[in-house]
């Protein structure tokens, strides 16, 4: 009787530590599972195509719903404007441009309106960069006219003055295709050509395919295509200052530290937005992220080492909710990082 006692007993303290409770479980396997969680409750989320999650470097989570993959490239819309800004802050580096307070109107001389309006001679970079043009947004209602011209630059620069340069958010798309016209024009290459010479060292960052205009010029700021993977190693060379995979610094960390600037706020959404990069606080956080239209997103999260990227179908109609879902999502993602 002792002797099965005792055969009960063991097998008992055998069962206990082999069914450690998940509360004594390390605290990565607790926060991969709880990310699991969340990732799987995403589904629900009708547009949502692909979500990638990355932390220190390390892939977390890698999901594709509604039969999307993170291996095809997707149309990321918008959020190409932080590329654009990269490649702005390397040429600065590189000595092609002056810098942020330098006026637009001597690098576009040869197409600017025959009647100029003074203004244009106090637009910069800067300004270009950040919105803050001061000329009519090109964007929204006005982009189908815009892109039904003949030369995107001209007309971008034709648009009337609707505040002073340095003023209020203006968002406008031609404000990043005036940015592709310098940048073609001091670099003497196709901005590609550019990004792949400049950012290509980054492992995983490739552009599949860019659309041009009229000219021939690549679309500064839309139409860009990549895998959502390369869109999250684009995300990871800004999380980690700058530097590639390998060490090399691609992006100065200085600009990086520019670009995150709030310089002023969407007058739709509140965000900050800085040189192509919005801010806002999710889930207690600072967070910088690249917002392309029907929910191509990059989030990135200093405080966390945290980068995150997400496409959805790219047809979803603006003010259906989907960026609200999304912000939220993030939100449930950095808590399962903080727990």
């Amino acid at each position: 009787m002792h002797r099965i006692f005792s055969l009960l007993l063991a097998s008992l303290l055998v069962g206990a530590v082999s069914a450690t409770p998940a509360s004594a479980q390390t605290p990565d396997a607790a926060r991969d599972t709880t990310l699991d969680a969340v990732l799987d409750d995403a589904r629900a989320m009708a547009p949502l195509r692909t979500v990638l999650v990355a932390r220190d470097g390390v892939m977390l989570a890698e999901r594709g719903y509604h039969g999307a993959s993170t291996a095809r490239p997707a149309n990321i819309k918008s959020a190409s404007k932080t590329v654009m800004s990269a490649l702005v802050g390397i040429a600065i580096e590189r000595g092609l441009l002056e810098g942020v307070d330098q006026p637009i109107a001597p690098l576009l001389a040869d197409r600017l309106p025959r009647d100029p309006d003074p203004r244009l001679a106090r637009v910069t970079i800067g300004h270009l960069l950040s919105m803050q043009a001061g000329l009519q947004s090109t964007s929204g209602r006005g982009y189908g006219r815009w892109v039904a011209q003949r030369d995107w630059v001209r007309d971008a620069l034709a648009q009337p003055f609707v505040d002073a340069p340095g003023g209020g958010m203006i968002y406008s798309t031609g404000s990043t295709h005036l940015l592709s016209a310098i940048l073609a024009k001091v670099g003497g290459k196709p901005v590609r050509t550019l990004a792949r010479e400049w950012l290509g060292p980054q492992a995983g960052f490739a552009i599949a395919s860019w659309d041009t205009d009229p000219q021939g010029l690549h679309f500064g700021g839309n139409q860009m295509a990549m895998t959502p993977r390369s869109l999250l190693a684009f995300g990871e060379l800004y999380r980690n200052h700058g530097r590639a995979a390998s060490g090399a610094q691609l992006v100065p960390a200085s600009w990086i530290a520019q670009s995150w600037v709030t310089r002023t706020r969407s007058v739709y959404t509140g965000d900050g937005y800085g040189y192509g990069w919005f801010a806002r606080r999710i889930s207690g956080h600072d967070v910088r992220f690249a917002w392309g239209h029907g929910g191509q997103m990059l989030f990135i999260v200093p405080s966390l080492n945290l980068t995150v990227a997400m496409t959805s179908d790219e047809t979803a109609a603006a003010g259906s909710g989907h960026l609200l879902q999304l912000h939220d999502l993030m939100g449930r993602i950095i808590a399962t990082q903080t727990g």
